[in-house]
């Protein structure tokens, strides 16, 4: 099976919200994700991920911490997606490559079609967020 190693920052705010953004191309073009991609050769987790995050929304982010690494097997590929916890350093949060974004709350998590590998890191966001609030 074909392996693809990407990165994805989940962009909050001190409101507490997460940002999240709708594919606009590909075979699950429509499914909500964490803005992200795939490294290239010599590039650091990190690096790449502020690379792709410049490429597709036109801001620049910092990186805080590796939130969770997620292994998922979709039908044509296995995935590995390192997810880190981000946010905002300046820019216009642009999109160039998805067709929505959106800044959820807490209550507001499930409400959009997550794809299956950034549900798993939706799962954990919430149980965490919730313990927050308590």
């Amino acid at each position: 099976m074909k392996q693809i190693e990407v990165v994805a920052a989940i962009i909050h705010d001190d409101k507490g919200r997460i940002f999240a953004t709708q594919r606009g191309y590909g075979d699950f073009k429509d499914g909500w994700e964490f803005p992200g991609g795939k490294m290239e050769p010599g590039e650091s987790p990190e690096e790449a991920l502020k690379r792709e995050i410049w490429e597709e929304l036109e801001t620049s982010i910092v990186v805080e911490r590796l939130v969770q690494t997620v292994e998922w097997d979709y039908p044509k590929f296995h995935l590995t997606m390192h997810c880190f916890w981000c946010h905002l350093e300046s820019g216009s949060l642009t999109l160039k490559e998805h067709e929505a974004a959106r800044w959820l709350t807490i209550d507001q998590l499930y409400s959009v079609d997550w794809l299956p590998a950034d549900l798993q890191v939706i799962n954990i966001l919430s149980d965490v967020m919730l313990t927050k609030c308590q």
